[in-house]
Order: structure tokens, then sequence, then C-alpha cells
């Protein structure tokens, strides 16, 4: 839609003959913006709840801050996961605004104020090694404008330290617990709430954790019911769906 076709639109608002409804949907299904090497969906936040995010693990430092910018130039919130710190040193020189999460390897600018969802998100990681990908989920949860709290290296292997967050787990309205090796945590938080459960498992173990697999594996056979699996390392799928769990 160009700039004629959208004052027609919103000009056919103003005078009533189009229904306010009638145009969101019109919005919604606007072509995406065509890059030589990519094709941006900027009305994918109209249709989803969700902004175009950029996946930036096999992409060049010019390509993710070429994308970004044209993100930014829109207004909402950019995002782009899997950034090295090289990368992100190259693009956050050529854009202004832009904060790096190290820790999460994500890129962020224009992140939402809080006040999207309707309660506390709380990411959980049953060790040290699984915070990267906690961390994931977690920039990702604030930066849609959700209130998030860490507990973090609560593993099974040391239960007290779990229950000693027993508070704080009992506040959440979704939690998303993230564990390599067998995967077990999320099973064990699952039998303590009354809330959803987003598990994620992370590729950290030994050999036969066949990187991630074993944990996935039982997350999926876990007994304790209102708990959901996304894949291996996928903390933002994670930080998407209790977002969207959030604001229901």
């Amino acid at each position: 839609m160009d700039t004629k076709k959208l004052a027609e639109l919103l000009e056919s608002v103003k005078e009533g003959s189009c229904e306010v409804d009638e145009a969101v949907r019109r919005l919604k299904h606007l072509p995406a913006e065509h890059l030589e090497f990519a094709c941006l969906d900027h009305q994918r936040q109209l249709r989803t709840g969700f902004p175009e995010v950029v996946y930036g693990e096999n992409k060049s430092a010019a390509r993710i801050g070429e994308i970004m910018e044209r993100l930014l130039t829109r207004g909402g919130v950019a995002m782009a996961t899997r950034v090295s710190p090289e990368k992100a040193a190259e693009v956050t020189i050529r854009l202004g605004g832009l904060v790096f999460h190290q820790e999460a390897r994500m890129l962020v600018g224009n992140p939402r104020p809080e006040g999207a969802g309707r309660g506390l998100i709380l990411v959980i990681s049953a060790g040290t090694s699984d915070v990267p990908v906690a961390e994931e989920a977690a920039i990702t949860v604030a930066s849609l404008g959700h209130r998030v709290e860490r507990l973090y290296d609560v593993g099974v292997a040391g239960l007290h330290r779990l229950l000693a967050g027993r508070e704080l787990i009992s506040r959440a309205t979704v939690l998303v617990v993230v564990a390599g090796m067998e995967g077990a945590l999320p099973s064990v938080v699952g039998g303590l709430v009354d809330k959803p459960v987003i598990a994620v498992p992370t590729s950290i173990g030994y050999g036969t954790g066949f990187g991630g697999i074993a944990a996935l594996l039982g997350m999926l056979n876990s007994c304790a019911p209102g708990v959901g699996v996304v894949n291996i390392d996928n903390g933002f799928g994670a930080g998407c769906l209790a977002a969207a769990i959030d604001r229901a």
C-alpha cells in the first residue's frame, strides 16, 4: 500500500464510509518491504502481536544493520537474535539507540514500555550454563513490554535452591523453565504451580545428552500436567509464547 492509497483508506474511515475494523483488516495484510536479500513483514505486529525479528546467526553485520534500520524507522520494537559481539559492535556503530545484550546475544531497539501483560513472567534456569538461553527468553519478554524476573541456577541437583524461591514462583503468571542435561527441572516446577510452564531444553550436557535431545525427550515425557515444550535452545520462542499467554 503506497502513501496515496493509505491516505484514501484513512480518509474513508474519517468520512465513515469504511469501518475501523475493516481498515485494520486491510492494514494487516499490506505487502512486505522487499530488499535485495530479504522480505520484511512490517505488518506482522498487527496480525500476530509479534514484530518482525532478525535471526542473525548466518547474516553479515551489514545485512543485520540494514534490516534493523528499516525496522527502527517504523517506530516499533526491533530485535535481532543470535548476534555475535563482533557483529553487534559493527551494527551499533552504524545505528544509534540499539542495546546489545551480550549474554542473550540480542540487539534491541525501541523496546516497549512495561505494561503489555497482566502479570509476571518468571524465567528459571537449571544451571549457569543454561543462562544464555534463559536470557534470550527474558530479554525477549522484556522487549515486548512484559514484566520479567529471573531465578537462576536452581537445578534438581540442589532442590533446596528452587524451594527457596517458592514465594517468587507463586507470584508468576507464566513460567519459562530452561534446563539441559536430563531436563528434569520443568517437571519439578510443573508439580509445584497451577500456571502454564514452558519448558526449554538446552544443548548443555555430556555425550549421551546428544546436544539437547535427551533433555527434549525428558520434557516431552513429563508427568507434570500443564508443561509445554519448545525446541532446543529456543529461548526466543519460549519468550514469545510466554508473552502471548501473559497478554491473553
